[in-house]
């Protein structure tokens, strides 16, 4: 008996495609997005370090990078990390493949899925830094428990990250706020920073902090550190 229908609720996104791709996009993902795919990430019984085989170490990972704005300026920025990302929606996936040819780097691998299948293998403790930038915010009270700061995913991600290493939070919603200050030290770390208004020094605006703001929404960002 697969535990499928369970697991559908807990996904942390909606929708995985949007408008039509342009020729290009769907070029860069027939012909792009392989090279960069990590290999052996199922929902099966899996040699943890097969995942990683062949990947650059240290590693940082973007849980949901969205069209890729921090995830192309983190690696850019820092040439000797190899940054994981996790994103379901095809549309973003295309144009972070876009901004990584524009950039010109390639310390990057992705995982296009629900990161919490990649997590599920990575390696105990391998990951140096993680982010989480405006996530889908699930409003209605009935759907918080697919927000990532739910014990579940937050446990995973709390085994892949090694003692010390960071994990940073960006969001506009208030409530979200409460729920990842309230579930995150529960999950093993402790808060660091934050929630403030003020970015860390590497910060790069992203197209959702860009909205939040024209809507009149203040950005929240804290930081907190595996214990």
């Amino acid at each position: 008996m697969t535990d499928e229908p369970d697991r559908q609720w807990r996904n942390f996104y909606g929708r995985t495609r949007g408008k039509t791709l342009r020729p290009l996009q769907r070029e860069r993902l027939e012909e792009v997005l392989p090279r960069l795919t990590l290999r052996g990430v199922t929902r099966e019984e899996n040699p943890a370090r097969a995942v990683l085989e062949g990947v650059p170490e240290p590693l940082w990972l973007e849980i949901g990078f969205g069209g890729g704005e921090h995830l192309v300026h983190m690696a850019k920025a820092y040439p000797e990390v190899t940054i994981l990302g996790a994103e379901p929606y095809v549309n973003g996936i295309a144009q972070f493949l876009g901004k990584l040819e524009a950039e010109g780097v390639g310390n990057v691998r992705v995982h296009p899925g629900d990161a919490r299948d990649l997590l599920e293998v990575l390696p105990e403790g391998c990951l140096g830094r993680a982010f989480l930038n405006y996530p889908d915010p699930w409003p209605k009270a009935r759907h918080h428990r697919r927000r990532f700061v739910t014990p579940e995913p937050l446990g995973l991600l709390a085994r892949a990250m090694a003692r010390g290493a960071e994990f940073r939070v960006a969001t506009d919603i208030e409530d979200y706020v409460r729920q990842t200050l309230e579930e995150v030290p529960q999950a093993g770390f402790e808060l660091l920073r934050g929630p403030t208004d003020d970015a860390w020094g590497d910060w790069t605006r992203t197209r959702y902090e860009a909205k939040a703001l024209r809507e009149g929404r203040s950005p929240h960002y804290m930081t907190f550190r595996r214990r």
